[in-house]
């Protein structure tokens, strides 16, 4: 049942309460029922029980296996960094200098709030001369702008001054790229199951956004509030590519159970990927080394 709830993950449905949403959220975790089988075979003794066990675990190396190796160490064109600051922040002038630290090239934030903007835009001035903000989400970066736009990804039920969508053109020295900010609805489990209808439907408008867009390299740098397995983000995450390597588990930052914080690419590759330490934030800081494929 294991093995099959892995590699058929896509074959529970998804209709009323999406529980095909909410497996694939915590799918990883799966993993830990192979522990539990092997001791449960070496008390019954079994060695059928004991080769059964190979499923399971055989089927979940295949799907996050490569995630846990060692990345490869070669050389990246550019460092981005992913961080939901939360609009309750109480130190952001702290969390802006201990992401700068880091020396990333870009730095996606969202949940900035009015009162704690000049704060995130004082601490970074001095390694980050260029910036840009829509609504509540930004990107600060090293390396000039070339287009600035809104990205309209508000989905129907949500009222008006919603606004959770940045695109920037960045001329970097290996050329053009678009860099897209975003922060998609939340998912709330209520007593009729995960309720994604909303993200969904911004995945939806940010995946067709991100198919119109001219410039070939892309990195997509976001709060998506669910995981790259998650088929509700499958109209975005299907147009992008992930990371190679590292779990990076970003949500709660007390106790990660999930990577919901993404950095996505076309044309590109994030070789590697890992959380930096928590700040006031519920969420960890997520980084990401880049390759930029020849345009």
């Amino acid at each position: 049942m294991t093995a099959g709830l892995l590699v058929f993950h896509s074959a529970v449905p998804n209709a009323a309460g999406r529980p095909g949403s909410a497996l694939e959220t915590f799918l990883p975790w799966l993993g830990l029922a192979v522990p539990v089988l092997v001791v449960a075979a070496l008390v019954r003794r079994s060695v059928t029980a004991l080769v059964a066990v190979l499923l399971p675990a055989v089927a979940w190396a295949g799907l996050f296996g490569g995630l846990l190796l060692p990345a490869d160490g070669g050389p990246h064109d550019l460092m981005a960094l992913q961080h939901n600051v939360s609009d309750e922040n109480p130190d952001p002038t702290g969390t802006a200098r201990a992401l700068a630290g880091a020396g990333p090239d870009l730095i996606a934030l969202e949940e900035l709030t009015p009162s704690a903007l000049p704060a995130y835009e004082a601490a970074l001035a001095p390694a980050y001369p260029y910036h840009a903000v829509e609504g509540t989400v930004g990107l600060w970066s090293k390396h000039p702008f070339t287009d600035v736009r809104r990205v309209d990804i508000k989905p129907r039920s949500i009222g008006e001054g919603w606004n959770r969508g940045l695109r920037c053109g960045v001329r970097t020295p290996r050329g053009e790229i678009a860099v897209y900010v975003a922060h998609l609805p939340s998912v709330r489990m209520r007593a009729n199951g995960f309720g994604s209808g909303p993200r969904d439907e911004s995945a939806r408008l940010l995946g067709a956004a991100v198919a119109a867009e001219e410039v070939d390299r892309v990195i997509l740098l976001g709060d998506l509030n669910g995981t790259v397995d998650d088929r509700g983000l499958a109209p975005l995450a299907s147009r992008l590519s992930a990371p190679r390597r590292g779990l990076a588990l970003s949500w709660p930052a007390a106790v990660p159970v999930a990577r919901i914080d993404q950095v996505l690419t076309r044309s590109a590759t994030a070789a590697e990927v890992w959380t930096l330490p928590a700040t006031g934030s519920d969420h960890l800081p997520v980084a990401a080394r880049i390759r930029l494929d020849a345009s």
